[in-house]
């Protein structure tokens, strides 16, 4: 080979041995130090022995009646890494509670909840408003007494921590909003003065599934 050809191809055989050195090297380094993959979202099933959506609600302007419904499922997907995710509950009106068994029959019944056609009540959001990889609400629609709209949670808690005893995580919050009832059919008591006004408060907590 010719001094000049030599010259000419001096470059491209340095590059070449360049990168091979480069791949041989990165390869090395990440056999060393392995990349971390990307968190996903993990998966966690409502636990209904530590879920109990309770509410207020005005009766005739005078004083506050307060139950909670004793029923409830559903799951939740949850990033920890940004705080993204999303929440599914499942409730059961018929165990609404009252601690008045007359009152619980009733609101059961076809002037209020009418159990029969509309066995469930369902809430399904996102994770939204992310402050220091906590999420502060959740925007979602509740679908009640047949009638779905638009509400928004504020979540005034969530932290999750390893269950001491299934050696799984276990994650809780803490969420509250109010709404109108009307807007969804169930509008007792109105003609006579009733705030239709009732405000939600659900605790939650849910276990990492296997």
């Amino acid at each position: 080979m010719t001094h000049r050809r030599l010259s000419a191809a001096l470059p491209t055989a340095r590059l070449l041995c360049g990168t091979t050195v480069a791949l041989a090297l990165g390869s090395a380094l990440t056999t060393l130090w392995p990349v971390p993959a990307s968190a996903a979202p993990a998966s966690y099933q409502i636990d209904p022995n530590h879920t109990f959506p309770s509410f207020e609600a005005d009766h005739m302007g005078i004083s506050v009646w307060r139950g909670k419904m004793t029923k409830s499922s559903g799951t939740l997907q949850f990033d920890k890494a940004d705080g993204s995710g999303t929440v599914h509950i499942v409730i059961d009106p018929a165990s609404i509670d009252f601690g008045q068994t007359q009152l619980n029959k009733w609101a059961q019944g076809k002037d209020f909840f009418a159990v029969r056609k509309y066995p469930k009540a369902h809430y399904s959001g996102r994770f939204d408003a992310v402050v220091n990889g906590t999420p502060t609400r959740l925007q979602g629609e509740l679908t009640l007494h047949g009638v779905t709209r638009p509400l928004t949670l504020t979540i005034h808690s969530l932290k999750c921590v390893p269950h001491p005893m299934l050696k799984r995580e276990l994650c809780g919050a803490d969420a509250s909003a109010t709404f109108n009832r009307a807007d969804f059919g169930l509008d007792a008591g109105k003609d006579y003065g009733f705030n239709m006004d009732v405000a939600l408060r659900i605790q939650v907590e849910a276990i990492a599934t296997p």
